[in-house]
């Protein structure tokens, strides 16, 4: 074995530890007071241990991912690599999604009374809805949204307002547009790693795409949806910044705007935006209308809705406050800023772990001259 392999299996069972330890403490503080209001410590679920129609495919499927997804993901032509990854992703969220069934698996996830589906029907008049959207934020509001739709900018509700419209309306047809969009961000993820690291890396990173564990959660969540967005913004800086048009950052900046307009959480995603042009600075300097470009992009979403009468920045200050009015009253800060870190654990999985351990790595020698380390000094 490696030193870098044992560092690999260091740094992941470092990650299974902060695992286990949220999961004990969090036990102990949920029977002791109930302040977590999450039945399984640091997840808001429950141990029910089954089977069903997804289970057997999502066996199969694991396991030819395992045996063949190495081998196909380096011998194909690259063109045909994101298109299977998407295709395998998308049939490994479906089966997981399946194991408890089309209907409480699929239907029943997106026309929860909590979810947005719960008030397309409020937006007949779509200007009206957005003018006086944080009227009904605050849980003591006249009409107060739903949770989902309080809890997140409108463009994410006009989603499936506009499924709707177009006559997929529906829980099926909102779970199937999750999952198939969510999948997408396996091929969206390799072509940014092509485009910044390198073809051969991102062959390897491949399966493992396929396979993230955070499918538990895309199947079926308006979660994949914005997962997706999120990692095509990044996909096409990436893109724009490594030699290609220039327009794609056009691209980038539309869809990091529109981004926002999904999850306030998301703001967030301009920290991955500097870090891409950050790697692309040769580029930025030589063509800085990528940039221009980029930043008119984003511009545009946010533009349109502040014109529509959207006030995001009020909106999000009621949130915060009706975050407080219910259970964020009384859940113990000190508890989940470091439980979250153990729920990032669980969705990307030890092989993410282990690839931050060896890029932080990478960096470190880069920054004290050592570029000549072999493959065993990671």
């Amino acid at each position: 074995m490696t030193r870098c392999l044992k560092r690999d299996l260091v740094a992941a069972s470092a990650a299974a530890v902060l695992v286990a330890v949220t999961v004990l403490v969090g036990h102990r503080i949920q029977r002791e007071d109930g302040t977590l209001h999450v039945n399984w410590p640091p997840l808001s679920a429950v141990w029910e241990p089954h089977l069903g129609p997804g289970t057997v495919p999502a066996v199969v499927l694991a396991v030819a991912v395992v045996l063949w997804g190495p081998v196909v993901a380096a011998r194909a032509r690259w063109g045909a690599v994101p298109l299977a990854a998407w295709g395998a992703a998308t049939a490994w969220t479906w089966a997981l999604a399946l194991v408890d069934g089309w209907r409480r698996g699929v239907v029943e996830r997106m026309e929860n009374r909590h979810e947005y589906l719960a008030a397309v029907d409020r937006f007949t008049d779509v200007p009206a809805a957005l003018r006086g959207f944080t009227d009904h934020i605050l849980i003591d509001a006249p009409d107060n949204w739903p949770t989902h739709v309080a809890g997140h900018p409108p463009g994410a509700t006009l989603t499936f307002v506009l499924l709707d419209r177009v006559g997929l309306s529906g829980g099926g047809w909102a779970g199937a547009f999750c999952i198939v969009a969510g999948a997408s961000a396996c091929a969206a993820v390799l072509v940014a790693v092509r485009a910044l690291a390198g073809e051969p890396l991102a062959r390897r990173a491949a399966p493992f795409l396929v396979l993230l564990p955070g499918a538990v959660w895309m199947g079926t969540s308006a979660d994949a949806y914005f997962t997706a967005v999120a990692a095509w913004a990044v996909a096409l800086l990436a893109l724009a910044v490594t030699g290609r048009s220039v327009w794609w950052a056009a691209g980038a900046g539309l869809l990091f705007g529109w981004a926002c307009q999904l999850s306030y959480g998301l703001v967030l995603l301009g920290v991955l935006g500097m870090g891409v042009l950050l790697l692309g600075a040769r580029t930025v300097r030589e063509r800085p209308v990528v940039v221009v470009l980029l930043l008119a992009g984003a511009a545009v979403a946010p533009v349109a809705f502040a014109l529509l009468g959207f006030d995001w920045w009020e909106a999000y200050r009621l949130l915060v406050e009706r975050y407080h009015q219910g259970a964020g009253g009384v859940r113990p800060y000190g508890y989940w800023v470091w439980a979250n870190l153990a729920c990032a654990v669980l969705v990307v999985g030890p092989a993410t772990v282990a690839g931050l351990r060896r890029s932080a790595a990478a960096v470190w020698r880069e920054r004290h001259g050592r570029r000549g380390a072999g493959p065993g000094g990671g």
